[in-house]
């Protein structure tokens, strides 16, 4: 609840709140004015009226207290106690200063209702009720009132229980919320970090390789050196407006860049690239080409680092499948990065990817080096084209 509400069902935090909740629950006070009347005009001994006036005073502090205490539900043993002491001193006065006084019963009921769970407030509102009946039968014209305090009594006790259960729902409907904003931020903290490592993983391994290359290069051929520079500047700037795009959450990957990336990496790795046309892949929804182009970015990032490979195959082809329609992307090279295969963060976050569009992943060893796999579900894809030398 805010910080300046009522909080029904649930004990004050500060002043504000405790003196909103004295105000709340001292405007229904008002219906004690059957006793206040009974003790000024009733006709009672000066000593009786006093008597009178202290059991009333102990009466309200008594319910004041016990309405503060709502929301204890751990610990409902104290709560059952304090109701017992109102039902005994509602049974008491009435039964030695006359009728007007059952009215108290109808405040035990809805402090019951306001102070329990329902497990237990659904027996003691009814007890309320049944207590207020039998003294209501053993007071001189009782049975006038019962019938008109009854309902109030009852009415007001279950109300109050469904008031606390609503309320009780609506709390943890926020908490859920709460939660619900923190795994929001923590996927979108995943998301950052697995963006972060596959782009800048991918696009620091050419760096590095074209740096290496034209370090050797220079002495001999500074034109071509001077190529490679010129590529790695490329790079980098591309790996910028990359961070900056995954960043503000607008990275979606292409197949056909990444094709014309993978090339490029491959190519300065010393890698012998066999890929598909990317002008003859045809048309897959977004969210599975992009999956698809994240498998082969890692894919590719994987290749140049670890593999050791000479040659590397890519092949994109739309399967018909027991499950429907599937595009499926495989990366396979002739290294030998496979022997001491294990995963990592890159394919775990791959794995993520595709599983989040539906799509499965295979990565492993194979006969002469390695191979990775993904597949990813589409409504309608053209048949993709091959290039002479894809597997």
């Amino acid at each position: 609840m805010s910080g300046i509400g009522v909080n029904i069902g649930q004990r004050p935090t500060n002043l504000r709140q405790r003196a909103v909740k004295a105000l709340w629950t001292a405007v229904w006070l008002v219906y004690l004015s059957a006793p206040v009347s009974d003790l000024l005009h009733g006709g009672h001994p000066a000593g009786v009226r006093a008597l009178g006036w202290l059991g009333l005073a102990v009466f309200v502090t008594w319910y004041m207290l016990l309405v503060f205490r709502a929301g204890r539900v751990d610990r409902p043993a104290p709560v059952l106690g304090s109701l017992g002491v109102l039902a005994a001193q509602s049974a008491l006065l009435a039964l030695t200063l006359g009728r007007e006084w059952l009215v108290l019963f109808v405040y035990v009921s809805i402090a019951s209702g306001a102070a329990l769970p329902p497990r237990l407030s659904r027996w003691t509102v009814p007890g309320a009720c049944a207590l207020m009946t039998a003294v209501a039968f053993a007071v001189p014209d009782g049975r006038g009132l019962l019938w008109g305090l009854l309902v109030p009594a009852a009415l007001g006790g279950f109300a109050m229980t469904g008031v606390r259960e609503l309320i009780r729902t609506t709390v943890a409907l926020r908490e859920a919320r709460a939660t619900v904003a923190r795994l929001a931020a923590n996927e979108e903290r995943l998301r950052l970090a697995r963006d972060l490592h596959d782009l800048l993983g991918h696009s620091l391994s050419v760096i590095t390789l074209k740096s290496e290359l034209a370090g050797r290069m220079l002495p001999d051929h500074p034109d071509r050196a001077a190529r490679q520079v010129a590529d790695i500047e490329q790079v980098s700037r591309q790996a910028l407006v990359d961070v900056r795009e995954a960043v503000t959450g607008y990275r979606r990957l292409r197949l056909a860049g990444e094709l014309d990336g993978a090339r490029v990496a491959l190519r300065a790795a010393g890698v012998v690239p066999a890929l598909p046309d990317p002008a003859g892949l045809g048309d897959a929804p977004e969210d599975a080409e992009s999956a698809l182009a994240w498998a082969l970015r890692e894919a590719v990032t994987n290749v140049v680092r670890h593999s050791g490979a000479r040659r590397c195959t890519v092949d994109v082809v739309r399967r018909q499948t027991l499950d429907g329609p599937v595009l499926e992307l495989s990366v396979e090279d002739d290294g030998t990065g496979g022997s001491s295969y294990v995963p990592g963060n890159g394919l775990r976050g791959l794995d993520e990817r595709l599983t989040a569009v539906g799509g499965t992943l295979d990565a492993g060893p194979v006969r002469h080096g390695f191979r990775l796999t993904a597949r990813v579900p589409v409504e309608t894809a053209a048949e993709p084209g091959r290039e002479g030398g894809a597997a």
